[in-house]
């Protein structure tokens, strides 16, 4: 199939109609310019080049674009934009506003779906005459003109889970990422390349502020904690997202606490304090010598082993790779392994001979020549060996930032590992040959040595004393779900004919808090208050839902006549910032439903962990007396277990238990 999905028929997409690059598409002029400074004015121009589509949402404006991926062997992806019109939304209220912290925002008018369909959720909403028309769209292999009837959608693209990319924007610029799924839930897309893509989009649309949910794992380990104590932020901190709003009453605050505790624990207090101290000494220990460098801490732990994870290949087959700390003998390698072992050791020992201090490389190559004529063997080897382990020794080398020459070094590091010791004739006899293995790191193995520092020492609970504010730490990390980016308001010049001002409205109700962002005008050197008086109605009404039906009326007192020029009563060039007093019509205006977050009127929050009136987005239990909601993890209702029918908070059970009993 050659384009987008048209549900009203077998038409064709036109050979005409272009292809654009996955890589570039979102880029200035791929496919638009981007030049306007509002939102919803860069999604129009970037939708002019979409195909239209018929139906694949019911009732709500729908269009496609077709991304090339791969070009050789031809791979394509198809994005899917759908427009949600408040009066077709069944949810009008975003519950994810209300997760991060936006409940205070005015519902919009309309919100945009942004769609990479997988496999499964394209199943679930279309169903194909031909099995070839799925795997031609989704399958890979060049774009076709198949004419396969499509029949129209089960259920609406918008409402389905488990995309491989899934963003929704509000028409006033602020979006959430509900999720990406990448190579290892079935995409033919990696992770990264899906937020590169996400992240040039919101650039280039201008978005304001985005947020998501990470809830990202990896072999049953949450990356949100696996990365904020190897890198002090979040997997998608590398674009920019950071914290946004914590579960449980977690606050900005109490997350960098936690994060510097746990990086800042000093890896000799867990090796002497931890229930797994034989097995934690030999992890440590061995990439303590991979480093080649001082492992303090618990953030510079999970930091090497994190970045050596990158650097190892995915191809577990491949040992003929070189890493440091082990020293392997390629199979296509000119000399036996038994002359590169005998050069290695007489390589030693001439550093066993310098007493430990630092020789040239041409000092070390003279002494070993008395023994191995091979110069070629011997190069060989002195280009290896750097930061190598020999039987009890580290081989190390490194330039003399004076002389600028190699220099080497042999280090006795049989300290550093735990003495494995057996019972012979009654004696305890040190047996340093079981080390040996330990140094051939494959992904299996540094990815076992990740889960297990993770399961005991980031997450279980069973230590004392300072051990145990780890795993207390790393719950208000996991807390932290919500993170926020905010995207950069492009600066706009004025010019000798135009003119920037910067408005915002408060309702009458509430005249100390501003209700919405500023909105960027650009008017006329010649524009009067009474024309931009009217400009902001216009714009805030066909932004704002509850504006628009109540008859939003503005007003600028700072103004003593409409007729009053804008220019001469603001500084020219400072882009200057009014807030417009709003009134709204009718006798019985609803305002808690015209805003995002709930109403507290109606709804009472008071939980131990200091949540008050917010929904935070995790489970919760209501006290069938006083009405009051509460976490369920924080009145010990496990998640495995339903909600009780009958639930008394703890306030409310005493009260019961001080009443006379009855006679």
């Amino acid at each position: 199939m050659s384009g987008g999905l048209d549900l009203t028929g077998c038409k064709k997409r036109k050979r005409s109609e272009r292809v654009y690059k996955f890589k570039t598409f979102g880029e200035h002029g791929c496919p638009a310019g981007f030049d306007s400074h509002n939102f919803e004015e860069n999604v129009r121009a970037f939708l002019e080049y979409a195909k239209p589509e018929n139906g694949l949402c019911g009732a709500m404006p729908s269009w496609s674009f077709q991304l090339e991926v791969h070009r050789h062997p031809p791979s394509y992806v198809f994005l899917f934009v759908v427009e949600e019109p408040i009066e077709l939304s069944l949810n009008p209220k975003c519950k994810h506003c209300q997760y991060i912290g936006w409940g205070d925002h005015l519902i919009c008018n309309k919100k945009y779906h942004f769609v990479f369909p997988s496999k499964d959720t394209m199943a679930a909403c279309f169903s194909f005459c031909q099995r070839q028309s799925s795997s031609n769209l989704y399958g890979g292999g060049a774009a076709t003109n198949s004419t396969s009837e499509i029949q129209r959608p089960n259920v609406m693209m918008i409402e389905l889970e488990g995309h491989t990319m899934h963003g929704v924007f509000h028409c006033n610029g602020f979006g959430h990422l509900l999720c990406i799924n990448g190579l290892e839930s079935g995409s033919n897309l990696a992770g990264h390349h899906i937020m590169d893509f996400w992240d040039r989009l919101c650039t280039g649309l201008h978005a304001r502020s985005v947020s998501l949910k990470d809830s990202s794992e990896k072999r049953g380990m949450d990356l949100r904690l696996l990365y904020a104590v190897g890198y002090g932020e979040a997997w998608f901190g590398r674009w920019g997202y950071k914290f946004g709003h914590g579960s449980f009453a977690v606050n900005h605050q109490m997350y960098e606490t936690a994060v510097q505790t746990v990086q800042n624990i000093p890896l000799t207090l867990l090796a002497h304090h931890s229930p797994n101290q034989h097995e934690l000494l030999i992890i440590l220990s061995r990439y303590q010598i991979l480093s080649g460098h001082s492992l303090g801490t618990l953030h510079d732990a999970f930091h090497f082993m994190l970045e050596l994870k990158s650097r190892i290949p995915k191809d577990e087959t491949n040992l003929g790779a070189c890493y440091p700390g082990l020293l392997v003998v390629d199979s296509t390698c000119r000399w036996s392994p038994k002359r590169v072992e005998m050069a290695i050791r007489v390589i030693v020992e001439a550093l066993k001979r310098a007493d430990y201090r630092w020789v040239s490389r041409q000092q070390v190559r003279d002494a070993a020549r008395s023994y191995i004529g091979d110069t070629g063997l011997l190069d060989f080897v002195l280009k290896s060996l750097g930061n190598h382990i020999v039987g009890k020794y580290l081989v190390r080398r490194c330039l003399n930032p004076v002389t600028k020459v190699l220099e080497y070094c042999l280090e006795d590091i049989s300290n550093a590992f735990p003495k494995h010791e057996e019972i012979q004739g009654g004696v305890r006899v040190r047996n340093d040959s079981q080390m040996k293995p330990r140094y051939k790191i494959t992904r299996v193995q540094l990815m076992k040595d990740v889960q297990f520092l993770y399961k005991h020492i980031l997450t279980e609970e069973n230590g004392a004393g300072v051990l145990a504010t780890i795993p207390a730490a790393s719950r208000v990390i996991l807390d932290a779900k919500y993170f926020l980016k905010d995207y950069t308001t492009p600066k706009l010049s004025e010019t000798s004919d135009k003119l920037v001002v910067w408005c915002a409205i408060k309702l009458g109700f509430d005249q100390e808090r501003v209700v919405t962002p500023y909105e960027c005008m650009v008017l006329g050197k010649g524009t009067t208050f009474d024309e931009l008086r009217l400009e902001v109605e216009k714009t805030f009404r066909e932004m704002y839902w509850g504006l628009r039906v109540n008859n939003f009326v503005a007003n600028l007192n700072i103004a003593p006549n409409g007729c009053d020029s804008v220019l001469e009563a603001i500084k020219e060039g400072s882009n200057c910032k009014l807030v417009f007093e709003g009134f709204v019509g009718g006798e019985n205006v609803d305002y808690g439903g015209m805003f995002e977050g709930i109403d507290k009127s109606s709804i009472i929050v008071d939980c131990p962990c200091g949540t008050r009136d917010e929904d935070d987005g995790e489970r919760m239990v209501c006290c069938d007396i006083c009405e009051v909601w509460q976490h369920t993890r924080c009145v010990h209702i496990p998640n495995n277990q339903p909600i009780p029918d009958i639930f008394l908070c703890t306030k409310c059970e005493q009260h019961i238990l001080r009443f006379p009993s009855l006679p």
